[in-house]
């Protein structure tokens, strides 16, 4: 049997690919570990900077197998959640790069990203009021945070599928490409983005995704606490000495 993730490196981007194109790329039990552990490798890993998560076979994800969820496999995975990621996602920046279908927990595993590349006949949905179950796995929470209030209760309460390029005019997909091109663009950008330095990476997602919580009489001092270090680090140093040398940086991650 082939494994359910399957992952590479080249050039500082990892990427994982859910491998069950059988089953639409349904997610398991077996897909939510193979994910997290994923993750946390690559989080852990100096080499790499940033992930792009995808689906083989022409489809992202179809959501939680449903099959399994009868049977009694949770696809779960301790510490992070639905798809080992939407309750912890990785602390590194991560592009979902989204063919085919992205439907309940897989439009859920999108909204975990930081980036969207989508092919422009991707469909995207929460589906789960039309079988009796709620989006608990991250969509209801994330979703009217990335998009306008409107139409995300249209998504949750119609249960539709919805096209890539509505979901581009509201701001949730980066970058529309033809079909089977999406993984080729998601890496594209992830190679720009493993241009920065990977401790400035990974701070400024984390004052991104955290500053909207913060009291706006605190937002600096939060801030400063996490950038801190990074303007002190041999990286930051780096950085100057390559520019005023002209040359590319050498990063460390120190």
């Amino acid at each position: 049997m082939a494994d359910a993730i399957v992952t590479e490196v080249a050039d500082g981007v990892a990427v994982i690919t859910i491998n069950r194109p059988e089953a639409r790329n349904a997610i398991n039990g077996e897909v939510a570990r193979g994910i997290a552990a994923a993750v946390e490798d690559f989080d852990a890993r100096r080499d790499v900077s940033v992930l792009v998560l995808t689906g083989g076979g022409g489809t992202f994800s179809a959501g939680m197998d449903l099959k399994g969820f009868l049977a009694g496999d949770a696809p779960m995975a301790a510490g992070r959640g639905f798809g080992g990621i939407v309750e912890r996602p990785p602390v590194k920046p991560v592009i979902a790069a989204v063919e085919g279908y992205a439907l309940a927990g897989g439009f859920e595993l999108v909204l975990a990203c930081d980036l969207v590349v989508a092919s422009e006949d991707a469909k995207f949905g929460l589906p789960e009021v039309r079988r009796g179950l709620v989006a608990g796995a991250g969509g209801l929470i994330r979703l009217p945070s990335r998009i306008p209030y409107h139409v995300a209760m249209e998504i949750a309460l119609t249960g539709e599928h919805f096209l890539a390029a509505r979901l581009a005019e509201v701001g949730l997909v980066n970058k529309l490409v033809p079909a089977g091109e999406a993984l080729t663009a998601a890496t594209e950008l992830a190679a720009k983005i493993a241009q920065g330095a990977p401790l400035a990476l990974v701070a400024s997602k984390r004052v991104i995704t955290e500053s909207a919580d913060w009291p706006s009489g605190e937002a600096f001092e939060r801030q400063g606490e996490i950038i801190g270090p990074i303007f002190r680090s041999k990286d930051a140093l780096e950085g100057a000495a390559a520019f005023a040398q002209k040359r590319q940086p050498a990063w460390r991650g120190e």
